[in-house]
């Protein structure tokens, strides 16, 4: 399997009527789960179905989607601007408030006094207690348990970017290779990383892990001033956002040649990770991936090793539902992207992590990942 070049020419932006078909999609979905509508504030969702990205602030914004009704926004007057020439903008209706105003009885009209909404779940607390208090009899619950699949399956244009932005993490890894790892501190190395994912075209790095010698046990080691050493085993993980859309890979690297243990570990978490990747196909529910690289595992004696779950969704966030875990039957559909990332970890010792992005096709999966899950030896 292979990966678009990352230098290849950035794909068409989205059109309002791709944003007012996605509008319209989960407002069809929120009333076939016997929600009044969708109430969606600054953040991922947002963006998804409008384009519009502004700051989170104590200044309500909210998008409010009813079956059967024009989408509307939300916005502070100061915004309005921006929210008007956001891509989305000519499929939804304006309304904007003035400081001074109360911006929820501005939102009430729009809402049934009565219903049952589902609220993004980045949406701040102050705005949602500031709905409940203008319309007492409303009732809210998340858009994660009401509507998992909103931004779950991807649709051409998204995937194209998805594969990008894997792409362009793929280039990354190429070259941290070539830099010297010994005698350098994990800090160096995780701004080696945040420097060539914005040279392979990242607009934002969300996280850029190195987890050398016993950190790589703590499978989200925030890089820290640690030396690398000859004979370290090395967990790299790092990704963020490219054309607005998530990339997130792992490989563990060795500094000079791995001990048999060591080369050991690597083989099995690869060989399960190479299963997991195997399990995926349309209609087989999210957690038999994670049974499927979790069995091998444990079968080589390392179960209670593996510490965390085996993928993540990933989309215009870099973690998103759908998560490959055991008790999820959410059953796979083709244009949904996880990662498949099983780990290893030794407390006090090494750990062990590889990760690819994966998509579901009509008939099986795809990786968004091509580099060797070999173990690298590095200097």
């Amino acid at each position: 399997m292979s990966s678009p070049n990352p230098s290849a020419p950035s794909p068409a932006p989205f059109t309002a009527e791709v944003y007012r078909a996605r509008m319209a999609k989960a407002a069809e979905s929120a009333a076939g789960a016997g929600l009044a509508g969708v109430i969606v504030a600054p953040g991922p969702d947002l963006v998804h179905l409008t384009g519009y990205r502004p700051v989170s602030t104590e200044r309500l914004t909210l998008l409010v989607l009813r079956p059967g009704e024009e989408p509307v926004l939300v916005v502070p007057t100061l915004e309005a601007p921006d929210a008007a020439a956001a891509a989305g903008a000519p499929a939804l209706a304006l309304l904007d408030w003035t400081d001074g105003k109360d911006p929820y009885a501005v939102a009430a009209p729009l809402l049934d006094a009565q219903g049952r909404f589902g609220i993004s779940d980045n949406a701040w607390a102050m705005h949602l207690l500031g709905l409940q208090r203008a319309l007492p009899a409303t009732s809210y619950t998340s858009l994660t348990e009401a509507l998992p699949m909103l931004r779950a399956v991807k649709d051409a244009a998204e995937l194209e970017r998805l594969a990008a932005a894997g792409a362009a993490a793929d280039a990354t890894y190429e070259e941290i290779l070539k830099v010297r790892f010994s005698g350098r501190r994990e800090t160096d190395v995780a701004a080696d990383l945040a420097s060539l994912l914005r040279h392979f075209g990242h607009s934002q790095v969300d996280f850029t892990v190195v987890g050398s010698g016993p950190n790589g046990a703590n499978p989200h080691h925030e890089a820290g001033e640690r030396t690398i050493q000859r004979g370290d085993m090395v967990v790299l993980d790092f990704g963020g956002l490219k054309h607005g859309y998530g990339s997130d890979t792992s490989r563990t690297v060795h500094v000079g040649e791995p001990t048999a243990e060591e080369q050991r570990v690597h083989d099995i978490v690869r060989e399960a990770q190479q299963a997991g990747c195997a399990a995926v196909r349309p209609g087989v529910a999210c957690q038999e991936v994670d049974r499927a690289a979790r069995a091998v595992i444990t079968e080589f004696g390392y179960g209670e090793r593996f510490i965390h779950r085996t993928g993540h969704g990933i989309g215009v966030t870099t973690h998103e539902p759908p998560y490959m875990i055991e008790g999820e039957e959410q059953p796979l559909v083709p244009g949904m992207c996880f990662s498949v990332e099983p780990g290893i970890y030794l407390p006090g010792r090494f750990g062990v992590r590889i990760e690819d992005i994966v998509t579901v096709t009509e008939d099986g999966g795809r990786r968004l990942n091509a580099t060797a899950r070999e173990l690298a030896i590095v200097e």
